[in-house]
């Protein structure tokens, strides 16, 4: 079968080469100049189904409503007239009760688990290197009673599946010893987690699927429209003419919603803005040895081999891409005080790009509306740990056998 996969990153790239390994024709289709240029440039380097806890929870709500008027949270809400956002919205705070929490929490650690061994396998197949390293995440806190409140979420999936370790600081510290000056009280330590360059994994992923599978890219070619007909799409309309096709792949990250939505397809995916640095560490023994979140101040990082990469904030923005180096301050601030004497950040690469969330926070993977057109988007903020494992799902689907896992909460309702 000839399919047109729409996005060339980590979710689209994935897809493109689990498709084509099963014998498909895939051609990917990508605006930018390359694979994984727009949202799998920079993310935080995490793999961690410790992080699969939905966005949508009664804590997240209090900090949303809270972020109208406080700067300083890791949430931020820009106030703006935009009717898409107000109606994301309505449909974000229906998913803010306990019970719905953790029904999504159940489907994204479902998700999440089945994807760290897709993504595994598949770095074993093509011969990826992409800075890996499968020693855990830790997470953890600043004081003894963020802790003694904080942990209930990983606590939860651990019941669910997730192998975790309740640590002191002591522990903590014997685990990653560049900790040993910073102000921490404990943690939970998760390790099935791991981390690795997204973008290096998706460049040599699609170098890969080229040369090996036969799978065309498209590059610098942007998406202007589908030709619909007969409840089927029959073409791509794009910058370069049009592209037919027996079945379409949308992994268009944030824009997916845009495209899907002139076409009765409900794909409520807004973007999430979130800011990144990478910087090379001056002294690699004063960086950390795994990676990390500091649940306090929702900051995330990674180590990817003698770099260090630093994530936080989620900013509500509608599609504004830009940054300021005042964005960057608390991020800065944060890591100097946790791997002191570790980089310069004179020499840091900043960087700010947009994750695609449903109010649900949970992806969308499968057949939508038309015969032949299938979602692979909405994986938030987590699109890096479930691409693998949400490609493999859609290969199943698209062929039309038993899934590895349970597809129930991830399919299109539409």
């Amino acid at each position: 079968m000839k399919i047109l996969v729409l996005g060339a990153g980590v979710v689209g790239t994935t897809a493109a080469y689990t498709l084509a390994r099963d014998g498909h024709e895939v051609t990917v289709v990508e605006r930018h100049a390359g694979a994984a240029l727009g949202t799998s440039y920079s993310n935080a380097g995490l793999v961690s189904p410790g992080d699969a806890t939905a966005w949508a929870s009664p804590a997240a709500l209090k900090t949303f409503l809270q972020s109208l008027y406080r700067p300083d949270l890791g949430i931020k809400v820009r106030l703006r007239f935009d009717p898409y956002f107000v109606m994301w919205s309505l449909r974000f705070l229906t998913q803010c009760t306990t019970a719905r929490c953790r029904a999504n929490t159940d489907v994204k650690l479902r998700l999440a688990l089945y994807s760290r061994e897709c993504i595994n396998e598949i770095a074993a197949e093509a011969g990826i290197d992409y800075d890996q390293r499968a020693r855990g995440i830790l997470y953890f806190f600043r004081s003894k009673e963020s802790l003694a409140t904080g942990t209930g979420n990983l606590r939860y999936l651990a019941e669910h599946g997730l192998e975790i370790e309740i640590v002191d600081r002591d522990r903590l510290v014997e685990l990653e010893p560049s900790l040993a000056q910073a102000e921490v009280a404990g943690g939970v330590y998760s390790p099935m987690d791991q981390t690795g360059d997204s973008r290096l994994f998706v460049q040599g992923l699609a170098a890969y699927a080229g040369e090996k599978l036969g799978v065309t890219f498209r590059f610098d070619t942007t998406v202007e429209g589908l030709d619909v007909a007969d409840n089927k799409v029959k073409a791509v309309k794009t910058s370069a003419g049009s592209l037919s096709a027996d079945a379409v792949v949308v992994a268009m990250g944030p824009e997916s919603g845009l495209l899907g939505r002139k076409y009765g397809v409900d794909l409520p995916v807004y973007p999430v803005k979130g800011y990144t640095v990478t910087v090379p560490l001056e002294d690699p023994a004063r960086g950390p040895t795994m990676g990390g979140v500091d649940e306090d101040r929702l900051i995330a990082y990674s180590r990817l081999g003698d770099r260090l990469r630093l994530a936080s904030t989620a900013e509500f923005a509608g599609f504004d891409r830009s940054h300021r180096p005042s964005d960057f301050v608390t991020l800065f601030r944060t890591a100097g005080e946790l791997f002191p004497g570790a980089f310069d950040e004179r020499k840091a690469e900043r960087w700010a790009g947009l994750r695609p969330m449903m109010p649900n926070s949970v992806p969308v993977i499968g057949r939508a509306r038309y015969e032949n057109l299938y979602l692979d988007t909405g994986h938030g903020h987590v699109g890096w740990t479930m691409a693998a494992g949400s490609a493999c799902l859609l290969a199943d689907l698209v062929a039309g056998r038993k899934t590895a896992i349970d597809p129930k909460g991830l399919l299109y309702e539409g």
